[in-house]
């Protein structure tokens, strides 16, 4: 189900992001809450609505692969061809992040970053120049929303903007592979 999004439902989540507000908004995968993901602050907004420890890590997305130099110290060189030959969402948790918000990295320092495919998410990265946290939108423990039909007034009525493109779309989504790579290009699978 295609649909076309609307320039002024992208310019309303950008501005919310950019003010430091989270949104609920459609990724590649399911539904997510997000934020910028170099404010602390509104980090810290998505782990209390979320009711979620802060040992928890949350994810990020970036609209191409040309920018994870900003945000990852030294790349494994592995990671550009699991990006390039992945048929489906994949989730890299890298080794030396940095220019993210301290409580986004996990306690080795490393964070996961997905190269999104969706045309809304790399728009609104490229809107604020930066990577945007994606977590599902559910509480900690609770099922994955895999429609926004699913996702609970609880998470709904926490965010301080909802994105209107794809609510009517009723495919369910799942969540990305995730593998952990490391320096040396070690190879961890997380979720198949």
């Amino acid at each position: 189900m295609e649909t076309r999004y609307e320039k002024e439902d992208l310019q309303h989540a950008a501005e919310t992001l950019r003010k430091g507000g989270i949104i609920l908004y459609p990724t590649d995968t399911v539904w997510g809450i997000g934020c910028d993901a170099r404010q602390e602050a509104a980090v810290k907004k998505i782990f209390a609505l979320k009711q979620r420890e802060d040992s928890k890590s949350m994810l990020c997305l970036l609209d191409s692969p040309a920018k994870l130099q900003g945000y990852v110290d030294e790349i494994p060189d592995m990671a550009w061809d699991l990006i390039e030959l992945s048929t489906r969402p994949l989730t890299i948790i890298y080794p030396g992040a940095k220019n993210v918000a301290p409580s986004l990295l996990a306690e080795d320092g490393s964070l996961g970053i997905r190269i999104s495919q969706e045309k809304f998410t790399q728009a609104l990265c490229n809107a604020i120049h930066g990577p945007i946290v994606s977590t599902s939108a559910n509480i900690s423990g609770e099922p994955t929303a895999r429609t926004f039909a699913e996702i609970s007034e609880a998470i709904r009525s926490g965010v301080d903007y909802i994105v209107r493109y794809r609510r009517e779309d009723t495919t369910p989504h799942q969540p990305s592979s995730i593998i952990k790579l490391g320096v040396h290009n070690e190879i961890k699978i997380i979720r198949e």
